[in-house]
Order: C-alpha cells, then structure tokens, then sequence
C-alpha cells in the first residue's frame, strides 16, 4: 500500500545505518528513562510494568484489566497476572461493579495510592535529568515534533 503521505528522504536502504535511526535513538532514551525511573522505583518495590498501571489507575485513566492492558499495550492475560502480583503485595484490589456484575473494576488500596503518587515524582526527576542543557524552546520544539511524528503514525494507520 502507497503512504498517503509524501514521504520524507532521510533514510536509504543502500547506506542504512541503525545508530543514526530515530527510532533506534527513540528507543534508546526509552530504555535508558524507564531504567532509571526503575532504579528511583526500586526502594518502594515498584519494577517497570508495576509502576505503569499503579500510575493510569491514580490518575484514573484506566479501571478495569481491558482498560489497562489497552493502555500498556500489552495482553489482558499478562495484566491479569501482574494484577495478581499487585494485588498480592496490598496495593491494589478487584471490585465487581454494581452496575454491570460482568466488570471488575481495579481500586487502589491506600497502600497502592501511596506507590503511585511516588511515581510522577521519579518520572518528573528522571525525565528533568535527561533534558539537561535543554532550553525551553528546545523542550517544546522536541515535543512538537514527536507530536508530529504520532500524528504520521495514526494517519498511516488509518489509511492502512
């Protein structure tokens, strides 16, 4: 299928060169800011995937495990099991709704509320480590353009 966009010509498969690829630089900011946000985590018990739903739970952008698997981009089956492991160190549990008896619902306990309001304090500290030097029109300019880059992604799926 033809990209309905005009395409950019920064890369040519002839002199392809993956540490120069964004997505390989993307990546590789991704990986060292979730091992950090890991390692600020590590003390309250908190990896990397428990921190996810922890955090989209507080701020309410997810309550059930299809909510959150959704949001993670991961399988319900998977978030099922790290809800269990959540569920079994207190910090979180299933409620069935009164509303609809087929939909559980995931409530933090006061102890789960506690782990993740730690968490935009490790990410606002790592993602502020990261950006050092930055100015604050090279912080907005990076946001715009990934911005940019989403908006080409959700345009190539939409017309796939």
């Amino acid at each position: 299928m033809a990209c309905p966009l005009n395409p950019a010509d920064f890369y040519a498969a002839t002199d392809y060169c993956t540490e120069e690829s964004v997505g390989f630089l993307m990546r590789r900011v991704l990986i060292a800011v979730a091992a950090a946000t890991d390692a600020r985590l590590e003390p309250c018990g908190l990896t990397h995937a428990q921190w996810g739903p922890l955090f989209l739970l507080r701020r309410e952008k997810a309550s059930t495990v299809a909510e959150l698997a959704r949001e993670m981009q991961t399988d319900p089956g998977a978030m099922t099991r790290l809800l269990d492991r959540l569920e079994a160190k207190g910090l979180c549990r299933r409620e069935r709704s009164t509303d609809d008896r087929r939909v559980v619902r995931i409530v933090l306990t006061p102890e789960g509320e506690a782990a993740a309001d730690k968490v935009p304090v490790a990410l606002s500290s790592v993602l502020n480590e990261h950006l050092a030097g930055f100015s604050e029109a090279e912080f907005q300019t990076l946001k715009n353009l990934l911005r940019r880059m989403l908006a080409n992604a959700e345009a190539l799926k939409a017309a796939a």
